[in-house]
């Protein structure tokens, strides 16, 4: 099953060890198989909390194996290209392909193949802060028919907190990867970097995969990854991904792609409270996020 083949369902979410699936995309024996898939070396995974530009590293990916010719990608959607990990036939799927394989998950973890932690494949983790993911989210939950429409945002703000929506607690999903990245080969960038800077992280990828691609064959992968030319992208923009997943006339999977959106829709008092509670979930985690589009400008 691909992400814009479902057939109608009702969705919810469903606990398994610990985390939220979403019944009629995930089953928790696909998710206790992936742990074991064999790993070549050529293999990529792209990791995300939901929301922090998950689509942006399908572009990306894609067209560095095409060394930035936009036209080769026409035939096929990113999201097939670059699949996701945990659907519900995504075993059948991820055996059968040829190399390099390369796909995404926003899977904890726990959850992930063995043979990462025998420095097999590779992974990226993008990383977007936490505050915008929550207003992207809120946003992105109003037209996905397979998460639960919220009452309002400060309905959600309470589920995100608790970790009650799917993903789970944004806090535990970046710590549980970043805190193992010693055992992987393991990149990390952040969505604000891509927006401050998309040319140099897209070399960073580039590099990091040993692809070896031209300066022009790196403009075209940068000039095609811009927020502006992947939401006129059918193959990019989850336009096509069917109306029983996706009520596009609620909204666009591509909304904003911006920095400091928050300020928007948190109050002072949830702004506080957050503030507070990531003080103290990431005390020990040496990480910093941009919070505000001013903070992009390099003094």
């Amino acid at each position: 099953m691909s992400i814009g083949s479902c057939e109608a369902l009702e969705y919810k979410l469903v606990l398994h060890r610990g985390f939220n699936l979403i019944s009629g995309i995930h089953s928790p024996e696909v998710l206790d198989q992936i742990h074991n898939f064999e790993i070549r070396d050529s293999d990529v995974f792209v990791i995300t909390y939901p929301k922090s530009g998950t689509i942006w590293l399908q572009q990306i990916l894609s067209l560095i194996e095409v060394k930035g010719d936009v036209t080769a990608t026409n035939d096929q959607l990113n999201s097939e290209r670059v699949p996701w990990i945990e659907l519900l036939d995504s075993e059948k799927q991820f055996v059968s392909a040829s190399s390099p394989r390369i796909h995404v998950s926003h899977l904890p973890y726990k959850f992930m193949p063995l043979g990462l932690k025998q420095k097999k494949g590779k992974v990226i983790y993008v990383a977007r802060n936490p505050k915008d993911v929550l207003v992207s989210y809120f946003h992105f939950h109003k037209f996905a028919n397979m998460l639960e429409t919220p009452k309002d945002f400060d309905t959600f703000f309470e589920k995100f907190m608790e970790g009650n929506v799917f993903g789970n607690c944004w806090f535990e999903h970046v710590k549980s990867w970043c805190s193992h990245n010693d055992e992987m080969n393991f990149s990390y960038i952040t969505y604000e970097e891509m927006i401050k800077d998309l040319q140099s992280v897209v070399e960073r990828i580039a590099s990091f995969l040993g692809r070896n691609l031209t300066p022009q064959q790196l403009n075209d992968v940068v000039e095609h990854s811009t927020f502006k030319n992947m939401k006129n992208n059918p193959q990019a923009n989850y336009q096509q991904v069917p109306v029983n997943l996706l009520n596009h006339q609620q909204g666009a999977f591509m909304r904003k792609g911006t920095v400091g959106d928050w300020k928007n829709y948190f109050t002072v008092a949830q702004n506080e409270r957050f503030d507070k509670v990531y003080q103290q979930k990431m005390k020990d985690v040496p990480l910093s996020f941009i919070w505000d589009m001013s903070d992009l400008v390099t003094p």
